[in-house]
């Protein structure tokens, strides 16, 4: 009884081995497929799919927006999420993560942060720096433009001057 169930399933092992490993059945690119509702063999890109080399996203790294209101909003949303456990809601480097025993950030406030150029923060945000790893993966490059202007509201809140927000002056009354 055994050697004929080992018979058999020899036999279905070897009669499955006709067909070639290197002749396996694909769609060629292009090619009419049934399997797809549009017919079409090539599939398109997931969404956020990026190019390497992407020329448009390229231009943005390289090109901040003006700064308006609403630039300055979304970059305190993504600040708040992305930065303030480590660089504190004040920018002051003393977030939440400092109390667990991480690395003190530096402060946003200090003379070589608010000599750095706007593209300096841009690129930390966006390939790390130190101990701090790249948010490229988890912040928009839009939103890294949005963030660095919050940061430079930050460092203007601290040091501004009458002359440069004349409309204060009737608050101080």
């Amino acid at each position: 009884m055994i050697r004929v169930a080992a018979a058999l399933c020899l036999m279905l092992v070897l009669a499955g081995c006709g067909v070639s490993m290197t002749e396996q059945r694909k769609y060629k690119t292009y090619a009419p497929a049934n399997l797809w509702p549009d017919g079409s063999s090539a599939r398109p890109l997931p969404d956020g799919t990026v190019a390497q080399g992407d020329v448009e996203r390229a231009a943005i790294a390289r090109r901040p927006p003006a700064a308006t209101d609403a630039l300055v909003e979304r970059g305190h949303q993504r600040f708040d999420i992305f930065c303030a456990p480590c660089h504190g809601l004040a920018g002051d480097g003393d977030g939440v993560i400092v109390a667990h025993g991480f690395p003190r950030p530096p402060s946003y406030h200090i003379d070589r942060l608010l000599a750095a150029p706007a593209q300096h923060l841009y690129d930390v945000i966006s390939k790390g720096y130190g101990v701090m790893y790249s948010y490229a993966d988890r912040v928009a490059p839009e939103d890294r433009w949005a963030i660095v202007a919050y940061i430079r509201a930050l460092q203007l809140s601290r040091r501004a001057t009458l002359a440069q927000a004349p409309e204060a002056k009737e608050i101080l009354k």
